[in-house]
């Protein structure tokens, strides 16, 4: 090609490259509907991945990013987590007003840098770089770019074009480039629902995607917004090779490299673990010793560091420090169990009250925790090892109901953890409650929490006792001027039972009405939170975890006062549950309340969300249904 054509060529795709950003930088380029619900608009977003080698691949980032608000100065994405295998080549972001003026450049030595786990951490070599700009402007707009060397291949970057609520997408796309000798695996997850085009070989992208709006009781966000996974079948981790084909030799993998070599222990400790359990019984007994020992001996604290963050300590440190993080103090857990000859498997899990599964159908390096599973013969035991405080085999609210990965002597295996069944997640209120003519009431009341519901309740053993009465008060915000004294709490940690035992008196919680007074007879389980009524539900929604809730309260009413109207009866019965309330006098002075209220487990369409809220709202109504007695004539 002549100089001069190859110039004006050259010039031509500069122009063009240049109108295209001067483009993704205006705000009336945008479709409307990419505005609505939007605090950031993702306007180009071009993600690269190439593999090197087994121990090598680069990353590419070009993202463009509207802020809308302030609610959106989050959303810009200009954020790096690195390590001593993870090298930030590149790194800029230049910041436009609302005409498009550049207004701003930062370099890569003007990020923020900091540790990236930050509070209980020990030590960390994870860090994070991240774009700390302060706007006096909206809307602004970010262009970010980044390059990033690897020396390991465990942890590919995966693709989510949508990456949060309120962030509408104009354009997002991601590549692989495989120079590698091993194969690329790949899992996408609600690609047809979000149109995204599949662009050669392991190219993929995503056109005008508007923002999503949380929604009472949607799923995860992570199961609803299309997201693609990917593995290799061979890769590296600090020049430890390993296998993933499936579960069992990923598993292998994990054990080899990971855990084999940090199970050794002094044999002082040995004989004194040894000597702890003689007399147990069974290998339960046995456990149940070794997870007190553990609980009383050490403490938690976050350790990121060893191969990728995903080695623990080696258990003979753990004993002599008396600290470790989820992978030190299971693996210390699991060594000492080894010890006295009880089985168990370490077990890489997504811990945190949402429920969040290990993909069973694709391999790879995922969760975010890590706890022992005991094998028995009808059924898995599970324990949360980094807790001083919980029961043995107690894992709900945390663990629960999910698919985990556990290390058995064969290999990786997909085990789903214990799920706690509706009628065993118990909250039984029975109270004894005295109203005065004036219509004050005194009352004692005994709370007893069981399931998924102990989890919540026993929270309160380890306030300090003035935040106890502040709990309470909480607790029953829609009582008003009433004082709480004589707390007490049992907490059996081998029925797992949590009991709460306390006196109430509250003035002029009943109204006066000449003659008459006005009680509502449910002073102490008002169900309050109604969730938002939506014009047009987009999400469907779930009840992740099913309750009971049983209610008995024996009133006594005034010596010179009768019944004058009662209550009706409640009962309500459907797919998401039942509720249950009725009043009935015993003798002159005496009425019983009752209410049962179940909501159970379950998942459901956006077209029953209608439903299931009128079903709450008519608990509100009944909770809050009342008597009238009035002065004898």
């Amino acid at each position: 090609m002549p100089k001069k054509l190859l110039f004006l060529f050259i010039t031509l795709l500069v122009f063009k490259s240049n109108a295209q950003q001067e483009e993704l930088i205006l705000l009336n380029t945008v479709p409307l509907k990419l505005i609505s619900n939007a605090n950031a608009i993702v306007r180009h977003d071009d993600e690269t991945v190439t593999l090197l080698k087994l121990n090598k691949m680069n990353y590419s980032r070009n993202r463009i990013v509207t802020v809308l608000n302030s609610s959106g100065d989050t959303k810009h994405g200009a954020v790096i987590h690195y390590d001593k295998n993870i090298v930030v080549k590149k790194m800029t972001a230049r910041i436009y007003n609302s005409k498009g003026k550049e207004i701003k450049k930062i370099k890569k030595n003007d990020f923020e840098d900091i540790s990236a786990v930050q509070g209980g951490t020990l030590y960390s070599d994870s860090r994070v770089k991240y774009l700390n700009y302060i706007p006096t402007e909206y809307p602004y707009t970010i262009h970010f770019e980044a390059e990033i060397e690897y020396n390991s291949t465990a942890f590919i970057p995966h693709w989510t074009p949508i990456d949060n609520y309120y962030t509408s997408v104009q354009n997002s796309s991601y590549k692989i480039i495989n120079l590698s000798p091993t194969e690329v695996n790949t899992k996408a997850s609600n690609f047809e629902e979000y149109a995204i085009e599949e662009v050669g070989e392991h190219g993929y992208m995503a056109q005008n995607l508007p923002a999503i709006e949380p929604e009472a009781y949607s799923p995860s966000f992570a199961n609803v917004v299309p997201s693609l996974k990917v593995s290799l079948t061979q890769f590296e981790m600090e020049g430890v090779r390993g296998v993933n084909t499936n579960w069992e030799d990923f598993g292998n993998w994990m054990y080899e490299a990971l855990i084999k070599n940090t199970q050794e222990l002094p044999e002082d400790v040995i004989t004194e673990v040894n000597q702890l359990t003689q007399g147990a019984k069974n290998d339960i007994e046995k456990a149940k010793i070794i997870y007190k020992y553990v609980q009383e001996k050490t403490r938690y604290i976050s350790v990121q560091v060893g191969i990728g963050g995903w080695k623990p300590m080696p258990a003979s440190d753990v004993h002599k420090l008396g600290y470790g993080d989820c992978k030190g103090l299971t693996n210390y857990t699991k060594t000492l169990l080894k010890q006295v000859g009880v089985e168990s498997y370490y077990t890489v899990i997504y811990g945190g009250r949402e429920i969040k599964n290990i993909d069973a159908t694709f391999s790879s390096i995922q969760g975010n925790h890590v706890i022992l599973c005991l094998p028995l013969e009808e059924e898995y035991l599970w324990l949360e090892c980094t807790s001083k405080t919980a029961p043995f085999a107690y894992n709900a609210n945390f663990t629960d109901d999910r698919d985990a990965l556990i290390l058995t002597p064969k290999g990786g295996k997909i085990v789903h953890t214990k799920i706690y069944p509706t009628q065993a997640n118990l909250l039984s209120n029975n109270a004894t409650i005295l109203l005065q003519e004036n219509g004050d009431v005194s009352a004692n009341v005994t709370m007893k929490s069981y399931g998924t519901q102990y989890g919540y309740r026993s929270q309160n053993e380890l306030l300090k006792e003035k935040d106890k009465i502040l709990e309470y008060k909480d607790y029953w915000s829609y009582i008003n001027s009433f004082q709480v004294s004589d707390i007490k709490h049992y907490n059996n940690k081998d029925s797992i039972v949590f009991t709460e035992k306390l006196n109430i008196k509250a003035e002029r919680y009943a109204t006066k009405m000449g003659s008459s007074l006005l009680f509502q007879p449910n002073l102490f389980n008002r169900y309050e939170n109604i969730p938002h009524q939506y014009e047009n539900r987009k999400l469907p929604f779930e009840i992740n975890r099913g309750f009971v809730d049983r209610d008995t309260y024996q009133i006594t009413i005034p010596e010179n006062f009768e019944v004058d109207a009662l209550m009706d009866n409640i009962n309500i019965s459907n797919t998401f549950g039942e509720y249950k309330a009725s009043i009935e006098s015993i003798d002159s002075r005496t009425l019983v309340y009752s209410r049962t209220l179940q909501l159970n487990k379950g998942s459901y369409t956006n077209e029953e969300y209608d439903a299931f809220r009128k079903f709450l709202l008519q608990i509100k109504k009944g909770d809050k249904s009342k008597i009238i007695i009035k002065l004898k004539s």
